[in-house]
């Protein structure tokens, strides 16, 4: 029940839910004291709501920010706070008394400061909202950005004002209990006080120097900087808050590029989810600012995605546009039809070839490229067989998705059954159980189906800990934990105090790269990543979460893997490693085989996980493995060959059709001279 009344509330937690129930309940509490009246019945009241209040907008809460769709929002919410004051002093008989009268003096003073306050904060923001925001480009060296208001004044603003209504509310409930008009009028001082030193603190920064320079002055340091880079390739992305993953999965690719590259993004909220990176990154939410940006240099423009947005970049013609993509499978969106709007497609290996030749959408096959997947460079290949080492299994099924189908994961009706024939396996095998992120966000039972595996491994996690055979050098662990905590530490201070950075006017002036701090905790989070496998015993079951240790990590210590039809089978393909899919929709063998390219090469696992026998037996014996020669095969023809490397084949493919983009602008520039001559 609390679980369905969390998902329709849309709240995180039990304790938002909490908190949303007891501000719901504590305003006809605030009624009922007041009618009364009760004094202290009033002041718990009006506590309950203020903390509940307080503690949902700190967490963001989704519910909180909706009330004011149902005329209940935060101003409202104040405001009756302060009426039911009001009918307290009534019912007090206090209604001709100075209190009263002082009461409804301030809270009308109190709400006439709140117009000054909401112009001026929403002038902050708009005159410090830059045309462009950028990341490593030196914009500061051109134009003077100041620095941003201390972020105290601005963040969650409007809460910060109304709460500064506590003072005279408790000073007049003082009175109320107490007679004494001192503590009212005290309140009611310090209320109106600390609301007009809000405004005026806020004054200065909406004019002068406090302001950052307008759009044409900006958008010309832009230009003036573009034209000293001379950017070559263009990454070009546009899309929502969730999609920020299909960018970021190309930064470390874009660093590694023998042409001078550089990130183009149309939305800010992708800017605040960009993953730190060296490249150079320019945010235009404008399509007219984006048309006028002095890209005259660049060659290749690539394209992670297929969205509405694409059309002001494409538009231009002295570059070539490349469909990149953001993942290989056989998913429809594979061969959207709308890739026939670029140049080229580049895909990973035959099978993207295939896929569109299959689909018949427009794309010729002379406008594909095949580049392999640069991004998989870190997962590594077998290491042969075990011997007396314990190998380790990796299961990691994605999630349950927007639908019911009982294809989307195995959690539901074999996760267990999975982990069981992992855990009790003999010779005993490790178990790494790291379950996809948004595991039980929609479906109660998948859920409650993590909880049961979570608990199951960890249970079988216990019971190894107590037998000797698997307790490893405790020497080394001792170590490695110690390891742990110097990293973290290092990794912390590098980071810098959290919630300090600036506005994004202040972000685009200091936000250049320090490129030896970005080389130190690259190499940190190697050290870390090495540390935290030596932590802890190497047959000792795991349940890993959180975004450390990463998924290519875990493939690298793993010998097999367990998942379900997604992108994940894809990637583990790289590793050349036994690994099993499991038929959650009980398609059969064959039909799943025809239906899942990437699993052609893989155990297929019923429902029961009685097959799970033939991928222990792979591992144990790699000599033996039936499906060895398959999974290279299907290796290739999913990603391309290992040789050359897939960096250097895309940097390759890049030059080529720079090669065509300048023959272009050669052949255009020809035509012109001689339409001039004639």
């Amino acid at each position: 029940m609390i679980s369905t009344a969390i998902r329709v509330a849309r709240v995180g937690s039990p304790a938002e839910l909490a908190a949303a129930v007891l501000m719901m309940l504590g305003f006809p509490c605030l009624m009922l004291a007041a009618l009364l009246p009760s004094v202290p019945a009033f002041a718990v009241a009006a506590a309950v709501t203020y903390l509940a209040d307080h503690y949902l907008h700190r967490r963001g809460s989704y519910l909180v920010n909706r009330l004011s769709k149902v005329r209940a929002g935060v101003s409202i919410r104040f405001l009756l706070r302060e009426l039911l004051v009001l009918l307290l002093l009534a019912r007090a008989d206090l209604s001709r008394s100075m209190i009263f009268y002082a009461a409804i003096a301030c809270f009308i003073a109190f709400y006439g400061f709140q117009a000054p306050h909401g112009a001026l904060i929403t002038l902050i923001r708009n005159r410090r909202r830059m045309p462009v925001a950028t990341r490593n480009v030196d914009l500061a060296s051109r134009i003077a950005i100041p620095d941003a208001p201390p972020r105290f004044l601005l963040d969650r603003s409007t809460e910060k004002m109304l709460h500064l209504d506590l003072a005279a509310l408790t000073g007049i409930l003082i009175t109320t209990e107490t007679g004494s008009t001192v503590f009212g009028m005290t309140g009611v001082g310090v209320t109106l006080g600390l609301a007009f030193l809000y405004v005026v603190a806020l004054a200065p920064y909406v004019r002068g120097r406090r302001i950052p320079p307008d759009a044409e002055t900006v958008l010309a340091a832009t230009d003036a900087w573009l034209r000293e880079y001379r950017p070559q390739t263009v990454l070009y992305f546009s899309g929502s808050k969730d999609s920020a993953y299909q960018v970021n999965m190309w930064l470390e690719t874009m660093e590694q590029l023998d042409t001078r590259p550089l990130i183009v993004l149309r939305e800010r909220v992708i800017l605040q989810n960009l993953a730190p990176t060296t490249v150079p990154v320019i945010c235009v939410p404008g399509g007219i600012h984006l048309m006028n940006l002095d890209l005259r240099t660049v060659r290749v423009a690539l394209y992670a995605a297929n969205v509405g947005k694409n059309i002001h970049l494409l538009r231009v013609p002295t570059m070539k546009h490349v469909f990149i993509g953001h993942g290989d499978s056989d998913k429809i969106a594979s061969v959207n039809p709308f890739s026939k709007a670029y140049d080229e497609v580049w895909v990973a290996g035959r099978a993207g070839r295939d896929r569109y030749a299959i689909a018949d959408v427009g794309v010729r096959d002379e406008d594909i490229v095949e580049v392999g997947r640069p991004q998989l460079a870190p997962i590594r290949g077998s290491q042969g067989a075990p011997g007396a080492r314990i190998p380790t299994v990796l299961y990691a099924p994605t999630w349950e998705g927007w639908d019911d189908d009982p294809g989307n994961t195995s959690l539901l009706l074999a996760g267990e059954n999975i982990v069981r024939e992992l855990v009790w396996a003999d010779p005993p095998v490790r178990v790494l159980y790291k379950p996809h992120p948004f595991t039980g966000t929609r479906s109660d039972e998948a859920r409650a189906a993590h909880e049961r595996i979570t608990a199951l491994v960890e249970k079988a996690a216990v019971e190894r800990a107590a037998d000797p055979r698997f307790l490893g050098d405790l020497g080394e662990q001792t170590g490695a934990k110690a390891d742990l905590a110097r990293i973290e530490a290092r990794l912390a201070e590098l980071a810098g105090p959290a919630g300090e950075k600036g506005d994004e006017a202040e972000a685009t002036r200091d936000g250049v790269v320090d490129v030896e701090r970005h080389e130190e905790i690259a190499k940190l989070r190697t050290e870390w990543n090495d540390a935290y496998w030596r932590s802890f015993g190497a047959g000792e079951h795991r349940v890993v979460t959180g975004a450390e240790p990463r998924l290519y990590d875990c493939f690298n210590v793993s010998d097999a893997m367990v998942s379900d039809i997604s992108s994940v089978v894809s990637d583990f393909i790289a590793s050349g490693k036994p690994y099993a899919v499991s038929d959650s929709a009980a398609l059969g063998a064959e039909e799943f085989k025809r239906q899942n390219t990437a699993v052609r090469a893989a155990v297929i696992l019923s429902n029961s996980a009685a097959e799970l026998g033939q991928l222990l037996d792979a591992v144990r014996d790699p000599a033996a493995d039936p499906l060895a020669g398959e999974r290279a095969e299907l290796k290739r023809y999913l990603l391309g060959p290992d040789e050359p490397p897939s960096i250097e084949q895309f940097n390759t493919a890049t030059a080529d059709l720079a090669v065509k983009a300048e023959t272009r602008n050669a052949g255009q520039k020809r035509q012109a001279a001689a339409t001039a001559r004639t």
